[in-house]
Order: structure tokens, then C-alpha cells, then sequence
């Protein structure tokens, strides 16, 4: 018969045969260092929508609904442009970017428009 072991610490396992862990403990343990290696880059995605967001929202003046702004102001703020919750294309085949509930429309020599959702 083959030796087995938990598959968080390496103890010997006795009993059941088709048992994986020594404790509760172990097995919670090694499926939470599993799915935290996933939840990890979820967190990271998650930070940068919520930068991008934070940069998007400071741009336009309270109460207004929108804001011209120069590509270059947006990257020294630290934008990514690669993450943006959706698009919406208007009835002039624009596209927006959005972050959530605040967007940008890419205009022509690197400007862009930034929109507040209503």
C-alpha cells in the first residue's frame, strides 16, 4: 500500500483512503494559497479601474458634466488607458471608454473628453 501525505504540510495520513489532508487547518490552508494566487490578479485589476476611476472623477469640476483634457495630463496622473470597465458608441459612431460611471471619448490630437454618466 502507498504512503500518503497532506497535501499542505507533508504529514503522514492515516485513515480514510481517499483522505488529502491531516486537519481542517491544512485544508483550508492549501485551497486559500490556491485561490490566492486568482484573487491576486483580480485585487490588481481591481486597483487600477479604481485609479483610473479616482483620475477620471478629480478631472471634471464638481457639478459639471464634462472636461477637455491633453492626453500627456492624464499619463503624469498615472491613467492606464489598457483598463476600462465598457464601451458605449453613440449615434455619431463615437466610442467611449468608460470606468464605471465616468468615461472618455478619444478626440483628435491625443485630447480626449471626459464625460460624467448621468
Amino acid at each position: 500500500m502507498e504512503e500518503r501525505h497532506c497535501l499542505h504540510c507533508g504529514k503522514k495520513l492515516l485513515g480514510r483512503i481517499d483522505k488529502k489532508y491531516c486537519d481542517d487547518y491544512c485544508r483550508n490552508a492549501y485551497n486559500n494559497s490556491l485561490n490566492s494566487q486568482v484573487n491576486n490578479v483580480v485585487k490588481e485589476i481591481n486597483n487600477l479601474l479604481k485609479k483610473n476611476r479616482r483620475i477620471l472623477e478629480q478631472i471634471i469640476p464638481q457639478g459639471e458634466q464634462l472636461k477637455r483634457i491633453h492626453k500627456d495630463l492624464l499619463l503624469k496622473q498615472g491613467f492606464n488607458f489598457k483598463y476600462y470597465t465598457h464601451q458605449v458608441t453613440n449615434q455619431k459612431q463615437q466610442h467611449y471608454f468608460f470606468v464605471y460611471d465616468f468615461g472618455y471619448l478619444p478626440l483628435e490630437e491625443n485630447w480626449y473628453l471626459i464625460v460624467k454618466s448621468k
